[in-house]
């Protein structure tokens, strides 16, 4: 009996010892995302009673791709990176998503040269030079290209005289500001964030139509993770995010606060990348 119980404290204390790796699609520069989740890193490891870690990867489908092979067991998801992890490891689970991302858009920029001034309706854009984020990224191309389509009936290689990628939000920016580019699409709230910070970049380039609301970001999970945490641990872990409260780290998503979230919500964002050939 002794050997028993001692046997079963070890391996109590090995499951203890299992940490909890997540991961965020990088959709701003690197330092500010590994600053931004390692405090959000030692929040939930206080909540949840488990060692949690943040792993920083290179690109919109590396993050889907430590999802899947396991390297994360939570993610930081876009809408549609969140709708690729999910198709990728079965039962897994989208749990808590921004206030906002019930109602997310797309900014549409000009470089302030251009003379493109803002509007309701869709503008013209034929023959400019125009940026996408990330090919993986809903806000900066899944969206755009989307009402790109629906508003002039042309792909973006017909309508524009240049298509690029430039692989983060933050990036489209400093890329239309500096005139690399004459338009381009990005998240909104990296655009707000630059203008209440007063980024000389946000000046050089100025909003000049905004897409209809769509879901986006997700926190998403495996759903092999209460065999691994012990019983009830997607919910523990649904109840921390749903209890964030401290404006430092809300302001880093940033996010007011965040709510529950299921994976019928992003429907809408399933049906649009099928219907764009972005997956199958």
């Amino acid at each position: 009996m002794k050997r028993l119980a001692v046997l079963l404290s070890l391996l109590a204390s090995t499951a203890s010892a299992e940490t909890l790796y997540f991961s965020a699609i990088p959709d701003d520069d690197e330092t500010k995302l590994v600053e931004r989740f390692g405090a959000v890193a030692d929040y939930l490891s206080a909540e949840l009673g488990v060692d949690v870690a943040y792993v920083p990867v290179k690109s919109y489908a590396a993050a889907v791709l430590a999802f899947r092979n396991d390297q994360i067991q939570l993610g930081w998801f876009g809408g549609l990176s969140g709708v690729q992890a999910r198709a990728l490891v079965p039962g897994s689970t989208a749990i808590a998503q921004g206030e906002e991302d019930q109602s997310f858009v797309t900014y549409f920029i000009a470089n302030e040269a251009t003379g493109i001034e803002a509007s309701e309706d869709f503008p013209d854009l034929a023959g400019r030079s125009f940026t996408f984020g990330s090919q993986g990224s809903t806000s900066g191309r899944l969206m755009p290209e989307f009402y790109i389509r629906e508003k002039t009936g042309q792909a973006p290689e017909e309508l524009f005289s240049d298509v690029g990628f430039s692989g983060d939000h933050g990036q489209t920016l400093r890329l239309v500001a500096s005139g690399a580019y004459e338009v381009g699409a990005l998240n909104y709230t990296v655009y707000d964030q630059a203008k209440a910070d007063g980024a000389p970049e946000a000046d050089q380039a100025h909003v000049i139509w905004q897409t209809p609301p769509y879901p986006d970001y997700n926190w998403t999970i495996r759903g092999d993770v209460d065999a691994r945490f012990g019983e009830g641990f997607t919910a523990k872990v649904q109840q921390a995010l749903l209890s964030l409260t401290d404006p430092e780290l809300l302001a880093s998503f940033p996010r007011a606060s965040f709510i529950p979230a299921e994976n019928g919500f992003y429907q809408p964002i399933e049906d649009t990348a099928r219907q764009l050939d972005i997956i199958d």
